[in-house]
């Protein structure tokens, strides 16, 4: 009996997304620690600094994180001066997550991270557009 062909490991999408993740871990791993900081704990700096403040549930659902992950990397963050949590006066039910000078002043000083990136690539500006296009557009459809 033949064995049926079947696609050899570098031609599976989810095997070159999953390495390029850990890439990218990797390049922004030593600025993070400078600062004290994990890859989640940035994305929640760069979402509220963007956005301001915001609830637990909402940071949760952007990061594509359950309550469970959530709240405990809040209140790390709480900790390290970063955040600030507290009862949302429209909704007594949820927590309002809200950047501290520190972390605001800590999301500045990370400002170029993304440079860390197209400076390490070969890719063009417009590829680097197309790219977070249709990788976007690839993760919302993968979410619904």
């Amino acid at each position: 009996m033949e064995k049926e062909p079947l696609r050899p490991l570098e031609d599976h999408f989810c095997f070159s997304v999953y390495n390029t993740s850990h890439a990218i871990q990797r390049i922004y791993q030593p600025q993070l620690a400078a600062h004290g900081l994990t890859y989640p704990q940035y994305l929640v700096l760069v979402i509220l600094y963007t956005q301001g403040d915001s609830t637990v549930k909402e940071l949760g659902a952007q990061l594509n994180l359950g309550t469970g992950t959530t709240t405990p990397l809040l209140k790390r963050m709480e900790k390290a001066d970063l955040v600030r949590r507290q009862r949302n006066p429209n909704d007594e039910r949820s927590i309002l997550i809200a950047l501290t000078e520190h972390g605001e002043q800590e999301r500045i000083a990370l400002k170029n991270m993304p440079d860390l990136l197209t400076n390490k690539a070969s890719l063009t500006d417009q590829q680097w557009d197309q790219l977070t296009l249709l990788i976007n557009q690839l993760m919302t459809d993968l979410n619904q």
